[in-house]
């Protein structure tokens, strides 16, 4: 990163591209993007973490679920980094960026059991879900279609998992 002259804000690293958006939305774009980068790193790991640990009665369905899930956020990773450099910026994915910038709640790391985990679970898919709808406006209005159709694609499987995890707790007797 490099320094605004006029704001001494921190700029980001961008390539030049011929693509047809203006470089101060690419900017504006590549920082959003890199804060959900982090997010959805932080997520697959959230996911990982309960694939890992879960215990009880449910244990294979639900350490199956959360590796499907952990599966598809790793593709939603790739989908969001891929999209910035595109723009001509730099996907910026180290863990300790992740961890730094991530707008996840941490992951209780002393949870085993299987409905302790559907609800941290259902949590971070919950918040994850929303930052990337609030993306959608936002590329919308930064007249990037495209990254704007990248997070409608990446709300629309979120909410599919948040589903199939919330059927574990929303089972009446």
């Amino acid at each position: 990163m490099k320094k605004n002259k006029n704001t001494l804000e921190d700029v980001p690293t961008m390539y030049k591209t011929v693509i047809d958006l203006p470089i101060d939305e690419r900017i504006e774009l590549n920082t959003l993007m890199n804060l959900r980068l982090a997010s959805a790193i932080d997520l697959q790991l959230q996911m990982k973490q309960a694939h890992w640990n879960v215990k009880g009665p449910s244990f294979i369905g639900l350490h199956k679920l959360f590796d499907e899930i952990d599966e598809a956020v790793e593709g939603y990773v790739d989908l969001i980094a891929e999209r910035i450099v595109q723009l001509g910026g730099v996907a910026e994915g180290t863990v300790r960026v992740a961890a730094s910038r991530s707008r996840l709640e941490e992951y209780p790391l002393t949870l085993s059991d299987g409905m302790a985990h559907v609800h941290a679970v259902s949590r971070a898919l919950s918040t994850f879900g929303q930052e990337a709808r609030t993306t959608i406006g936002e590329a919308e209005e930064l007249n990037d279609a495209d990254t704007a159709d990248l997070f409608t694609e990446v709300s629309r499987g979120i909410d599919k998992w948040l589903w199939f995890v919330e059927a574990h707790a929303q089972a009446t007797t």
